[in-house]
């Protein structure tokens, strides 16, 4: 009896080890996390379905997808109050809710994972989700894809910092919230799965790929359990009988190029007037709604997501003037929406002005050339994808959500063709994706690659010292002359009584005064101080502090807390920025080679 007594103990503590090894494991610990996060980011977009179907009830009488059909019959004042009266509550929200006062994406995705370290807010997330519900129910034209993505990121995000994941981790758990959501909204999991490796991850190595699919495949099961498992689009049979095809495929990815960037800049040239109109911010989405309203009147097929006008487009049954009309009418109406400050993605607003061009081509060119027997349905679908991958700025992904979309394979090779074209010319004259411009618009540039971003990730306030000679404005120059020779650094900081930066003072700034004792008495720190030296803020990115220092010329630059109240914080120099930068670029291979 004594024996199975004395093995209790060494079992209980070998299991015991065995468990903690287990768990230690980190593919294991992000193989349960991504379960989990396609469990809950998958609930998360039939919630936030079921929210923009709760506001389109409310303001237009009825939800469901063809929400053109709902608003033919409304009484024009319902049309032109819809978009408006929910732009004016979408404004309020964004100004008293939002962080920065602005709404959120899949840019903010972007951002996180490359500058934040894949950390997100979920209470940030659960806030941009109302006002992309709100934006969508009223009747913007908008997406619904975008606002599903941060969502799911906003979850991953949360849990990563709870957890206190690494830097890798964290960025490969944001990729599974992304592609949860992608999966959840189209019933896509090979889509969602690459979307979130081709724009969030950056990179589809195998350890961060496998908990990705597992999230994305898990999202699709939860939504094919509630809504059904079908496509989005119901397309007629399409075949490809000719290669005298392909041209037409080239032509149409030109045109779909083109149509991209004219898409890009209006939004941007819509946001830039919007900004430069009177009043509150707050009043521009109202503004922009009242718009979208007036063209409901004529075109009720621009409202939300279009999903209804892009499936009869697809059918072969709109004519080709109605095709042209939404194709213009559409893209006016996603700048408004977009470019005064209405939530939402780019995604559905892509694919329904893909879809008219897609359509009208298809009619054209068939009629010109009755040999092209694809019909309009089939340019239809490839227009669809030209367009959206050129806009989105992600041709893999794209196409395969088109694909999983309609479920037709004998058109890929079409799709694929056009898809290239398409996002080739986008690049030549937009230069950069939807995404990406937004972000340079914030000032952010994430194209430097992997070492820019390592220095985007940290602030100034993370390696200045709190330190610097500092000298009082009234310090005669005699004084000056003493500190100055016995200054470490060659350089004093002016600092009045509030701690402000009145100015610098080196050597060279003494000029011939600096060996002149009969000025001594009439000469003191504030008369020969620089007023406008080189300043770095306390929030500035590291890249933004080593531009400033290499290109003023000066090792040593103040911080300060804003560049108006200019209140002395302390010092950064060259060798503190590159010394952060060594750690965390050592950090951060360490971490991938664990992962």
């Amino acid at each position: 009896m004594s024996r199975p007594s004395f093995l209790l103990p060494l079992l209980s503590t070998r299991l015991y080890q065995a468990v903690r090894k287990f768990l230690r494991n980190d593919q294991l610990i992000l193989a349960m996390l991504s379960l989990f996060i396609g469990l809950v980011g998958g609930a998360l977009v039939i919630a936030l379905r079921e929210a923009i179907s709760f506001f389109q009830f409310h303001f237009y009488g009825a939800p469901g997808e063809r929400l053109y059909d709902i608003a033919a019959g409304l009484p024009w004042w319902q049309l032109l109050a819809a978009p408006t009266l929910g732009g004016l509550a979408v404004g309020l929200l964004i100004r008293y809710a939002m962080p920065g006062g602005r709404g959120q994406g899949v840019a903010d995705v972007i951002e996180a994972s490359a500058l934040k370290g894949g950390r997100m807010s979920i209470s940030t997330g659960l806030r941009a989700a109302v006002v992309n519900a709100l934006s969508i129910g009223s009747g913007a034209s908008v997406g619904r894809e975008g606002p599903a993505v941060h969502l799911g990121a906003s979850l991953a995000g949360w849990i990563a910092k709870k957890l206190h994941l690494s830097r890798s981790l964290s960025r490969t758990l944001l990729g599974c919230g992304v592609a949860a959501a992608v999966a959840g909204s189209f019933n896509a999991p090979i889509a969602g799965a690459l979307f979130a490796n081709e724009v969030v991850i950056g990179h589809y190595a195998l350890k961060a790929f496998a908990p990705v699919v597992i999230a994305s495949v898990t999202g699709t099961a939860v939504s094919r359990a509630y809504y059904g498992d079908f496509p989005a689009f119901v397309l007629p049979p399409h075949e490809i009988t000719s290669y005298l095809e392909f041209p037409a495929f080239i032509v149409l990815g030109v045109l779909a190029g083109l149509v991209a960037s004219f898409l890009l800049r209006a939004i941007f040239t819509a946001q830039d007037v919007s900004q430069r109109l009177p009043g509150p911010s707050w009043l521009r989405p109202a503004v922009g709604g009242f718009f979208v309203g007036v063209i409901a009147l004529f075109l009720p097929q621009v409202l939300g997501v279009g999903y209804g006008i892009t499936d009869d487009a697809l059918s072969g049954s709109v004519a080709l003037w109605l095709l042209a009309a939404v194709l213009v009418g559409k893209i006016v109406a996603t700048a408004l929406s977009l470019g005064f400050g209405f939530g939402g993605g780019i995604f559905s607003p892509s694919l329904v002005v893909g879809a008219m061009l897609g359509g009208a081509f298809g009619i054209i060119a068939t009629g010109m050339f009755p040999a092209l027997q694809t019909g309009a349905g089939g340019y239809t679908l490839i227009g669809m994808g030209a367009v959206a991958a050129a806009t989105l700025g992600a041709p893999i992904s794209t196409t395969l959500i088109v694909f999983e979309l309609t479920g037709d394979y004998e058109l890929t090779m079409g799709l694929m063709l056009a898809v290239v074209v398409s996002t080739g010319i986008t690049r030549q004259i937009s230069k950069n994706s939807f995404f990406q411009l937004q972000l340079e618009r914030r000032g952010l540039d994430l194209k430097g690659g992997f070492e820019s971003a390592l220095l985007r990730a940290s602030r100034v306030c993370d390696v200045m010292e709190e330190n610097g000679e500092l000298v009082s404005p009234d310090m005669p120059l005699s004084q000056l002359r003493v500190c100055l020779q016995e200054s470490k650094l060659g350089e004093l900081f002016v600092i009045d009584a509030d701690s402000r930066l009145i100015g610098t003072i080196t050597l060279a700034d003494l000029s011939e005064t600096a060996f002149d004792p009969a000025m001594d008495m009439l000469i003191n720190a504030a008369d020969v101080a620089r007023r406008k030296p080189p300043m770095l803020q306390c929030n500035d990115h590291l890249e933004d502090a080593l531009k400033k220092i290499r290109g003023s010329g000066e090792h040593l630059i103040a911080v300060v807390d804003d560049l108006e109240n200019r209140k002395f914080l302390g010092t950064v120099e060259e060798k503190h920025v590159m010394s952060a930068y060594s750690r965390a670029l050592l950090q951060s291979r360490h971490e991938e080679r664990d992962v």
